[in-house]
C-alpha cells in the first residue's frame, strides 16, 4: 500500500484574521501575534523527522512553514499554489459584516452552505465551495503521491483544512461546520491508496495563549 503522513498546518494569526475581514487569495502577512504562533510551532516540531516541507504560496502561509523549515536544516520549501484558500472574488478584502449588509442574498447562500454557489466576482474569480473542495483534496493527494512513504509537513489554510477534515471523516460538503480550525494548529492525517485517515486534530498545546479559530 501507498502510505503518507501528512501534518497539515493552518497559519498563524494575521491582521486580517483579528478583525474578521476576509481574505481568500489576498496575500496578507502574519501580525505579531502570527509570527510569535509560527516561531512556537516551528519548536514544536523540531523533534518530528520531516522528510519534506510544502507551503501554499500566500506569505502568510510560507511565512509559517519557513519557521518550521528553519527548525530543519536541509529540508527546501517548495510551494503550491493549490493549497491556497478559498478565492472568495468581491467578497476578498471586506469585513464580514460589510459583506453581509451589501450582499445579503449572496452572504445568505454562503452562510446556508450551498456548495455550489458562486460569489460575484471582483478583482480575483470566486469559486465555489465544491469547486475549492475538489481543488484542496486533489493537492493533498498530490503531496503524499508526491512522497509515498514519508512525512511531509504541509501549511495551508482554515478551509483546505476544513475540506481535509470532511474527506477523512466523510462529512457532507453541505453539514454545518461543528469543529474548531485554529491558527498554527497541527492536524494529523495518514493518506494510503487516496484514502485520507484523520490520527489527531486541532494539537495546539504549543501555543499560549489559545489560537484563533474560525476566520478565514
Amino acid at each position: 500500500m501507498n502510505h503518507t503522513t501528512i501534518l497539515l498546518i493552518r497559519h498563524g494569526e494575521t491582521a486580517w484574521n483579528a478583525v474578521r475581514r476576509l481574505q481568500g487569495h489576498i496575500d496578507i502577512p502574519l501580525n505579531e501575534e502570527g509570527e510569535r504562533q509560527a516561531a512556537a510551532l516551528g519548536r514544536a516540531l523540531a523533534g518530528e523527522q520531516l522528510d519534506a516541507i510544502v507551503s501554499s504560496d500566500l506569505q502568510r502561509a510560507m511565512q509559517t512553514a519557513k519557521a518550521v523549515a528553519a527548525q530543519h536544516k536541509g529540508l527546501a520549501l517548495r510551494t503550491d499554489p493549490q493549497l491556497r484558500e478559498r478565492a472568495y472574488g468581491v467578497f476578498e478584502g471586506m469585513l464580514y459584516n460589510d459583506i453581509e449588509d451589501e450582499y445579503p442574498a449572496d452572504f445568505a447562500l454562503w452562510q446556508a452552505r450551498d456548495v455550489d454557489a458562486v460569489m460575484p466576482h471582483g478583482e480575483r474569480m470566486a469559486e465555489s465551495f465544491r469547486q475549492f473542495y475538489d481543488r484542496a483534496i486533489a493537492a493533498l493527494h498530490d503531496v503524499a503521491v508526491r512522497h509515498v512513504g514519508q512525512t511531509v509537513a504541509v501549511v495551508a489554510h482554515g478551509g483546505v483544512l476544513e475540506c481535509a477534515y470532511r474527506a477523512a471523516r466523510g462529512i457532507q460538503l453541505d453539514s454545518p461546520r461543528d469543529f474548531q480550525v485554529k491558527n498554527a494548529s497541527i492536524n494529523r492525517f495518514d493518506v494510503t491508496d487516496d484514502k485520507l485517515v484523520l490520527t489527531s486534530w486541532g494539537e495546539v498545546d504549543h501555543l499560549a495563549p489559545a489560537a484563533k479559530d474560525d476566520i478565514i
